[in-house]
């Protein structure tokens, strides 16, 4: 191979490298926001479950808003 076939090929390996560490940055950095968004989800989640609990039990005690 010439000279300028191995400047060819070492140019686009480091371009490659390149790419794969941005790409690895963008998914390390979407997997964090998903983890995070997973988190937030199970407290609202939860929330939204003790609302229900709490209106559940406390529905026969209460009056009407007309009373």
């Amino acid at each position: 191979m010439s000279e300028q076939r191995f400047i060819e090929l070492e140019t686009k390996l480091a371009h490659q490298e390149a790419l794969l560490e941005e790409l690895h940055e963008v998914l390390y950095k979407q997997q964090a926001r998903i983890d995070q968004l997973t988190s937030s989800m199970k407290v609202l989640i939860q929330r939204n479950d003790d609302e229900e609990e709490t209106k559940v039990k406390g529905a026969p005690n209460q009056k009407p808003p007309h009373y």
